[in-house]
């Protein structure tokens, strides 16, 4: 793959909209930080458009306006409406894109490519506007595929004028975005699915952890595990978003048939499913259960690694609308995965490939608690395919290949394909000049 380092003196800039930003705990925050200092690093003038901290929402307000190595970030404080509920994060997500579109009226702050994702989830609509007053070329990047995941919720109705309105609208943005980006196979089929004639624009580029950052450590030496009782008995993480997407039941089953086995469940993060989860296992007298809140960027390295076996899922539905970035941290933890998933599911893929775990069919409790019970008595194998699974992200899904796919992505925006100006001396020809 072909990389290219932009001269500073005539390099391009990319505005990047993500409401969601560290100090932000949030996954699509993180990975955006990243690749924004993976692509000033390499030459691009990057500043980013944040909202203040959503799930993070205990802390206290970010700067409004700040340089982070070298990248420009402005926040607004419009977005931190009631952090907690749905309504308050729409509105909150509503208010973020009116403020973003307002700063990016100057044409200085919307730079050579405007960079958005889908935090909030009509936020490529934004980019669409600004497209169709001043011919702003855009680069979309999918986390999440909406209406499809409120349909596949049963939050809307797929007839329902909204539904319609929505679709009609990811049409047009897609077809005016100089190209987008997807985390998985099975999303770029869903969004080829509906129009067809813009796969050619479309990249697959998953999430990445960084393996400097999260390593294998054992739980002896691990602090995290030790303040809360882990060192000594198998654990089994559920670490992340338990929101309506991610299938809690089927762990909590799994729990339930294991409660008198010596294995305990933890579970950290927040999202719409973890109190009442933490409520039904309170109910049940549940006691190998352990509920604790997200934890900070710096704190993720111990707690990742003071578990035996990490767990992702997806509820029925929704594979090929969302991606569980969480898996790419177990991975570098050096834990086996455990993934609860429809049949089709490109986490299955990825587990047959690397062979780092086993995948559940939805439901299947039973499955899942024997295959705990196996790797229980097997800490070879759970040494096997932690050790897998870190050498395959390694292989795959590290920073550094993420950000240079994405900046062959950008390079392909800005100057076409194949690049006009791929040289290190070749003068930056913007993308708006193309027009």
């Amino acid at each position: 793959m072909k990389s290219m380092h932009f001269d500073l003196g005539v390099s391009p800039q990319v505005s990047i909209l993500t409401q969601f930003f560290p100090p932000d705990y949030a996954p699509t925050g993180q990975l955006m930080a990243e690749l924004a200092q993976g692509l000033s690093h390499r030459g691009l003038r990057v500043q980013v458009f944040a909202g203040q901290p959503g799930y993070a929402y205990d802390r206290p307000l970010a700067p409004q306006r700040e340089d982070v190595n070298g990248v420009m970030v402005r926040r607004t404080r419009t977005s931190r409406l009631w952090p907690q509920r749905i309504r308050g994060r729409a509105v909150g997500g509503l208010l973020y894109c009116l403020r973003s579109l307002v700063k990016l009226l100057h044409p200085a702050r919307r730079g050579d490519l405007v960079l958005v994702t889908t935090e909030p989830p009509y936020l490529p609509v934004l980019a669409y506007l600004l497209y169709c007053l001043f011919k702003q070329p855009y680069l979309c990047v999918v986390y999440d595929l909406y209406p499809e995941v409120a349909v596949a919720l049963r939050v809307v109705p797929p007839s329902h004028g909204l539904a319609r309105l929505w679709h009609g609208l990811n049409c047009l943005t897609w077809r005016h975005a100089e190209a987008i980006v997807v985390l998985s196979r099975t999303m770029k089929q869903r969004i080829v699915d509906q129009c067809p004639e813009i796969s050619d624009k479309i990249s697959v580029i998953h999430n990445w952890a960084d393996p400097r950052l999260i390593y294998p450590r054992p739980k002896a030496d691990n602090w995290f595990a030790h303040q809360h009782g882990l060192t000594q008995v198998f654990t089994v993480l559920y670490s992340g978003n338990m929101g309506r997407c991610h299938d809690l039941d089927t762990i909590m089953a799994a729990a339930q048939v294991l409660r008198h086995t010596p294995v305990k469940f933890v579970f950290v993060g927040g999202g719409a499913k973890r109190q009442p989860c933490a409520n039904q296992a309170q109910a049940a007298g549940l006691t190998n259960c352990l509920f604790l809140p997200y934890q900070s960027k710096g704190d993720l390295p111990f707690s990742l690694t003071a578990c035996d076996l990490s767990l992702v899922s997806l509820v029925p539905g929704v594979e090929g609308l969302v991606a569980p970035s969480k898996l790419y941290s177990s991975l570098a933890a050096g834990r086996p995965v455990a993934a609860i998933c429809e049949s089709h599911s490109y986490l299955r893929s990825l587990l047959s490939e690397g062979g780092f775990g086993c995948a559940f069919s939805n439901g299947d409790s039973r499955g899942l608690a024997d295959f705990i019970s196996t790797l229980m008595a097997n800490p070879a194998l759970v040494k096997q395919m932690g050790d897998r699974g870190r050498s395959y992200m390694q292989q795959k899904f590290t920073p550094e290949q993420g950000v240079l796919r994405y900046v062959e992505v950008v390079e392909n925006c800005l100057y076409g394909s194949p690049p006009a100006c791929a040289s290190h001396t070749a003068p930056a020809k913007t993308a708006a000049s193309r027009l």
